[in-house]
């Protein structure tokens, strides 16, 4: 399979993954070698990572950009007038804000453990992996089965985005799933389906943004040739594009619809990854 044409299977496989609960960690660090990518290529290098993540940063700019405009002229009135008072949107923002700092700091403080742990060749980080996936599936039915589902957004209070917010950290494992971490969590604390999912995103535009941030801080440490940026690129709009479809759909289907086929295909692809490993692969 040619490079292009491989970038822009990872970029379609990170922006529809990214966003549906069912680990765009999983799926990046196992799909090349589920597929039987060629190795030594632009694919899984820094800058396709970093350009992916921007790709679905973009995506979540997009698509919530009217929310967004609202939310950024409420904070910098709030830090203006140094008031939050009874505006929902001063106060959401800065819900946001608290929620991020949690995983923030964990996550500077463990990813480089998780990743030399996690993110490896070896098959017992695949089945490492495919054991959160397991986790993952059945945290998130359990959230969404027991849950009360009756509070909306106007109804988190700081404790319940705190919560969410650290919950963030879970992702740091490979098949636990940034989306699956805060949907399941906001299920839990009592959002409805559509409000977690909806939370979930508003939450992962500055972790994703600080991401692509850090990660961006040696993306220029080597030459790269034409071919190669052109892989990159493609891998950014697969990422942005799928992206945003991908969240339309999350959120169209969470109106009316539970969350237990995601975490059936979870289980799904965790026995698909199991199997492989048994048969040498």
């Amino acid at each position: 399979m040619g490079e292009l044409i491989e970038a822009i299977v990872v970029g379609v496989v990170q922006g529809l993954t990214e966003f549906i609960p069912v680990s765009s960690s999983a799926h990046l660090a196992l799909a090349p070698w589920m597929l039987g990518f060629d190795d030594g290529g632009v694919v899984g290098t820094l800058a396709f990572d970093v350009f992916l993540h921007l790709g679905t940063l973009v995506a979540l700019l997009v698509y919530f950009a009217r929310d967004w405009v609202r939310l950024l002229t409420a904070f910098v009135a709030s830090v203006r007038e140094r008031r939050i008072g009874a505006d929902e949107d001063r106060r959401f923002v800065w819900l946001l804000i608290a929620a991020t700092i949690p995983a923030a700091l964990i996550g500077l403080t463990l990813e480089d453990l998780i990743e030399a742990v996690f993110h490896s060749e070896e098959d017992g980080a695949r089945l490492a992996i495919a054991g959160f996936m397991v986790i993952g599936a059945i945290g998130l039915w359990a959230a969404d089965r027991y849950g009360s589902r009756h509070r909306r957004p106007e109804g988190i209070t700081l404790p319940v985005a705190l919560l969410i917010g650290l919950s963030q950290a879970a992702a740091l494992m490979p098949g636990i799933s940034r989306s699956g971490a805060t949907i399941t969590a906001g299920l839990a604390l009592g959002l409805t389906r559509e409000s977690a999912a909806r939370f979930s995103f508003l939450l992962a535009t500055p972790i994703t943004f600080g991401a692509g941030v850090y990660g961006s801080r040696d993306l220029f440490t080597g030459p790269m040739a034409t071919t190669e940026w052109g892989a990159v690129g493609a891998g950014f709009l697969a990422s942005m594009l799928s992206g945003l479809l991908a969240i339309g759909f999350l959120l169209a289907w969470l109106r009316s619809r539970s969350v237990t086929a995601f975490s059936l295909y979870r289980l799904g692809f965790a026995a698909v990854v199991v199997l492989l490993v048994a048969i040498g692969r």
